[in-house]
């Protein structure tokens, strides 16, 4: 095992908090373990060679993997399910009715392996039914690991992990892949845009205004000063009356943020 020294495991830290705001201060065993293979696979007989080579690529590789490696994606189809049913009974109906040309602008930021934002565009399909068609409601999903986006735009889960989803949406919106995987259907896939997105950055290059943001478990690694930017910088890119959920775990509080506050894990611009 290469071991990281202080001094190095500070440049890391820094490196990674400065790019990408995640904080990784109190993260040192997991650093060195996750990124202990990166330098054997590429001969670095320390972390102090390794941190040159990452600072001094330009390719992109280097943080690319980087970032596969450091982030953890962990997810699940109808993860905390009561926000997917509180945006169906309040949210959408709600919209309907003050959505402007019918375009329904919704992000899923920290999309991770695609359950979350596959979810919603189902969810918008039960909801609209037939007039699914009279509306633009494609849906934004970013996440920072192009590993997890690669796996995400497959749209191809075990079967096992399909259980949590009513017995309807697994028949009408997934389709037979192999004896062990089912696969999200073209015409819901077709309703969510993958992108690669670092929330921390200083700019977010949006032409239109988001209706709905899901960002939820991705700011327990952000230490306050990047978690209240990036809750900023939602307010900014969100259209009044506009909906933030967040994880269940995570809060903000009156003095971070100009959103209101309506019920566990769910804020409204107003």
């Amino acid at each position: 095992m290469i071991s990281i020294t202080e001094k190095q495991f500070r440049l890391l830290v820094d490196y990674v908090k400065k790019n990408f705001g995640i904080n990784l201060a109190e993260k040192r065993a997991l650093l060195e373990g996750r990124l202990h293979n990166v330098l054997l696979k590429n001969n670095y007989a320390n972390f102090q060679s390794y941190y040159e080579y990452l600072v001094a690529d330009k390719t992109g590789t280097a943080v690319t993997e980087l970032l596969n490696r450091l982030t953890t994606n962990h997810t699940f189809f109808l993860r905390e399910e009561d926000h997917f049913w509180y945006l169906r009974d309040e949210v959408l109906p709600f919209l309907k009715n003050k959505v402007r040309e019918r375009d329904l602008r919704i992000w899923s930021a920290g999309c991770s392996t695609g359950e979350e934002p596959y979810t919603l565009a189902m969810i918008l399909a039960d909801f609209f039914g037939p007039e699914k068609a009279l509306w633009d409601t494609k849906i934004l999903a970013t996440d920072i690991s192009q590993k997890v986006l690669d796996k995400a735009k497959t749209g191809i889960y075990e079967k096992e992990e399909l259980t949590k989803l009513p017995k309807v949406w697994q028949k009408q919106y997934f389709q037979s892949y192999d004896e062990a995987h089912r696969q999200v259907g073209e015409g819901i896939r077709q309703e969510v845009i993958f992108k690669t997105f670092n929330l921390n950055s200083s700019i977010f290059p949006f032409k239109k205004r988001f209706q709905v943001i899901f960002c939820r478990n991705v700011m327990i690694y952000f230490d306050p000063q990047t978690k209240r930017a990036l809750v900023d910088s939602f307010y900014e890119i969100m259209e009044e009356g506009g909906y933030l959920f967040i994880g269940l775990s995570e809060f903000i509080g009156r003095e971070e943020t100009q959103f209101k506050y309506i019920r566990p894990a769910v804020y409204r611009k107003v």
